[in-house]
């Protein structure tokens, strides 16, 4: 006699997995016959069917992320930011006047140190200082 039908219909009925669900030999006979959870219920209350325990273990705890320096994600600093934006606009404007052989190579490379170093606050101090190097 097939009983996995009614094996999957008893593990719904009391909520465990298939493999926790036994059934006594002698009782198999009633246990076919049984068509409604009701059945099941009263078949287990009369110790025909048995739920064993669960193995191992019965809860799983959850880790706790850690805050360590790795996991610790932060926005670009507004600074850096600043800085990149600036930066470019000046050695762009810097390239334009090499370019247009306004400045020469040497100072090219100096101005770039400057501009790498912060000297110049914007693009009207740098232009400020390039008119004093003209001159």
């Amino acid at each position: 006699m097939n009983l996995r039908k009614k094996k999957n219909l008893a593990a719904k009925t009391f909520n465990v997995g298939k493999d926790r669900i036994a059934f006594v030999k002698s009782a198999l006979k009633d246990i076919g016959e049984a068509i409604a959870k009701r059945d099941l219920n009263d078949l287990r209350a009369e110790g025909a069917i048995i739920v064993k325990n669960k193995k191992g273990r019965t809860k799983n705890l959850k880790k706790k992320k850690k805050k360590s320096t790795g996991n610790i994600r932060k926005k670009v600093n507004k600074r850096k930011q600043e800085y990149v934006i600036i930066t470019r606009k000046l050695r762009k404007y810097v390239a334009d006047l090499k370019k247009k052989e306004e400045l020469s190579r040497e100072e090219v490379i100096e101005i770039r140190k400057k501009i790498r170093n912060r000297n110049f606050k914007s693009k009207a101090n740098l232009k400020q200082y390039v008119e004093g190097l003209k001159k």
